[in-house]
């Protein structure tokens, strides 16, 4: 029998359902995307990577994967965007209630609604508030005949929590009327700039859920999405926010979506990965982290 893959190739101790902290949900979806195809064997590409990443961070002197990694089977997601929703909350509420923190890797950005609703339903007492990490707005009501395809993920989850957007830099003619300039942060005010990361984390609840569409990066580091936006974000831009919200805020849970892998480059991929372990290394460094020095 062939050896199931895990991500970050945690040893085989760390990595059962049982005792992990940590739960890694695959999404392999990309059923409504409009360009570059491939969002799909996203979840696939950030597993193999990770198993190439050293489990030491030295930023925060930690290794996170100690708290227990879960790797979960994909979900089976071949039919509408709303089935596909349906069945990412059941699987996150299960996740949810055995008391495991649930990171979702897409697929393409439609995966977060179903992750977002098990968590504010969860959060319903104390609210939660959405970080999103975009280089779009992702708030049209309707595309393509789809209320919930990857550019209408934020019209869906606006209506159940707060938002806050991070590294916009293109947006549709219709979404202007639906800016809330105070909780957007633009692409062009970040760059050269640090006082934003600030104000954003005060416009966030103290329960916060966090979404990643790896197209908030610039293309120089990120070419691998469905859109590649230019001007966007660079790695220690997104850590740096990444690193305060949870110096400040209590991170829920959390999704990286719209990697389209290509053969030919596979440093995105990587990043992607370690993306995900900072944000984990972030999120129990303290509380939970087992410091090893």
């Amino acid at each position: 029998m062939a050896k199931k893959i895990t991500f970050a190739d945690v040893p085989e101790e760390y990595s059962r359902a049982e005792t992990a902290r940590i739960a890694i949900v695959q999404v392999p979806y990309d059923k409504t995307s409009t360009w570059i195809k491939g969002a799909d064997k996203g979840p696939a590409a950030i597993l193999e990577a990770s198993a190439n990443m050293e489990l030491y961070d030295i930023e925060t002197n930690s290794e996170v994967y100690r708290e227990g990694i879960f790797t979960d089977e994909p979900i089976k997601a071949d039919s509408s965007p709303e089935d596909m929703i349906e069945s990412v909350q059941r699987c996150l509420q299960e996740h949810i209630n055995k008391g495991r923190f649930p990171v979702v890797i897409g697929g393409e950005h439609s995966v977060s609604i179903g992750a977002i609703k098990a968590h504010a339903e969860n959060q319903k007492v104390d609210g939660m508030t959405v970080l999103q990490l975009d280089a779009h707005k992702d708030l049209r009501d309707e595309y393509n005949g789809s209320k919930f395809g990857h550019a209408c993920v934020m019209a869906r989850v606006r209506e159940v929590c707060p938002i806050v957007q991070v590294g916009i830099r293109s947006m549709d003619s219709s979404e202007k009327e639906l800016l809330d300039i105070s909780r957007v942060f633009f692409a062009k005010d970040i760059h050269n700039n640090t006082d934003w990361i600030e104000k954003a984390v005060s416009k966030l609840s103290e329960k916060v859920y966090v979404t990643v569409d790896l197209d908030v990066f610039d293309p120089s580091i990120m070419p691998s999405t469905g859109t590649p936006e230019p001007g966007g974000l660079l790695w220690y831009d997104v850590l740096s926010l990444l690193r305060a919200v949870c110096d400040k805020r209590d991170v829920v849970g959390f999704d990286v979506v719209e990697l389209c892998p290509d053969e030919r480059n596979k440093a995105p991929n990587f990043l992607a990965a370690k993306l995900i372990y900072k944000l984990l290394s972030y999120k129990f460094k303290g509380r939970h982290g087992k410091k090893i020095l």
